[in-house]
């Protein structure tokens, strides 16, 4: 992982992290054949455009209190095969990408706040993992309803 020098460095890396989800987002929302699909991805861009104005208000008001959550977590992408993005990707490739997606970003934000040397910030990136944690959960819970209920 990327060695950071100060806490806008890692801020700094945390914005850029999400403004890649809110590209990827956007990008299935785009490819997206199924029009409710594409809702579900357009919805979820705007959820991680907020984390990264979330994070730019943190750089620049030096703030870090954060209220603190506990998520369930199904489990079901630790057994599901990863997929690449296509144009014509089915619904249930899409889901399984984006719990992938989201399990990554729950485990960076999780390192970064074993990391950070101030508790206010620890905190901050023990928030965005949650979050992300609740993202994952939103796909699972959706997988679950709607494929793997009908196999």
């Amino acid at each position: 992982m990327k060695e950071f020098k100060n806490v806008n460095d890692i801020l700094d890396f945390a914005i850029k992290a999400e403004q890649d989800a809110v590209d990827f987002y956007t990008s299935l929302a785009n490819q997206a054949k199924n029009n409710e699909m594409k809702l579900v991805f357009e919805e979820f861009a705007k959820e991680e455009v907020a984390h990264k104005a979330r994070l730019e208000k943190i750089k620049i008001e030096q703030i870090f209190v954060l209220a603190e959550e506990k998520v369930n977590d199904l489990k079901i992408s630790d057994y599901l095969v990863d997929v690449k993005a296509t144009p014509d990707m089915s619904y249930p490739d899409a889901l399984v990408l984006a719990m992938k997606k989201e399990k990554a970003a729950f485990k960076l934000y999780s390192a970064l706040a074993a990391r950070a040397t101030d508790l206010g910030l620890t905190k901050i990136f023990q928030s965005l993992a949650l979050e992300e944690s609740k993202h994952k959960l939103r796909f699972e819970i959706e997988y679950d309803d709607n494929v793997m209920r009908e196999n």
